[in-house]
């Protein structure tokens, strides 16, 4: 009888401790089905390859990323979890453009304007470069940045020549629909199988972009880039100088 009441007492319990489980759950989801990715304190949930002391840390409730503090090898911010089809909600600013870039004029299609006599186009710009890696896969990145054509593209594949000229074209915004340096943007982000829809600051700047070779599944990252600050004192490419808030994500599957 003793060992019929444990087993009951033992069911109750792991029922008792699912049932708070869905709760802990279902709070953390709001309304529209996302779930928050950053707790606003500190960085459960996420990895950091280089750990405490680099680019990363967060601060009045934002993860602020300096590449001045950063160390050695990729210290890229990744999620421990992995997603397959979903929709990713995050804020994002450039507090800082120090590096001065002169970067191509691209065209509609995805190609670069040439003068001419067939050079390419280049225009001065202080730059600052970050983005989000979709499913562990940097090449899937939607770019964080100060260019001309504006952020929210897909650098890795616009720039891939082995690509049919509609992937190219596809993954290229639109518009520009960046705010000024300093000022907050919002994306949301949908990736459903290889198909790619990025809305910035409320406008459609990619929309339907195919994604050959993408993988089922993977991570998400806030990437690093730029450094050679340190031992020399100047930045050696756009660093990403850059905040992170608000981040929340509605999984499709």
């Amino acid at each position: 009888m003793r060992c019929t009441l444990s087993l009951l007492g033992a069911l109750l319990a792991a029922s008792l401790l699912a049932s708070a489980s869905t709760r802990a759950t279902a709070s953390a989801m709001d309304d529209d089905g996302f779930v928050s990715l950053f707790n606003g304190r500190d960085f459960t949930g996420w990895r950091i390859p280089g750990g405490p002391g680099g680019p990363w840390s967060v601060r009045d409730g934002v993860i602020h990323g300096d590449v001045r503090q950063a160390g050695r090898g990729d210290q890229t911010l990744w999620t421990e979890a992995s997603y397959r089809n979903f929709v990713l909600k995050l804020d994002w600013r450039m507090w800082e453009a120090p590096f001065e870039n002169h970067v191509p004029d691209i065209l509609p299609d995805g190609t670069h304007r040439l003068d001419e006599q067939g050079k390419e186009i280049r225009i001065k710009v202080m730059d600052c470069d970050s983005g989000v890696y979709l499913r562990g896969f940097p090449k899937a990145q939607v770019n964080i940045w100060t260019w001309p054509i504006g952020s929210g593209e897909v650098y890795g594949y616009r720039t891939d020549s082995r690509q049919p000229p509609e992937v190219r074209a596809a993954v290229t915004p639109k518009k520009k629909a960046d705010k000024p340096l300093g000022e907050w943007n919002t994306f949301v982000i949908t990736l459903r199988g290889d198909r790619l829809g990025v809305v910035l600051n409320g406008v459609q700047v990619i929309e339907n972009a195919q994604l050959p070779g993408i993988p089922d599944e993977g991570p998400l990252a806030l990437q690093h880039h730029g450094g050679g600050y340190k031992g020399t004192g100047k930045f050696t490419g756009p660093p990403s100088q850059v905040e992170f808030r608000n981040i929340a994500i509605k999984v499709l599957d």
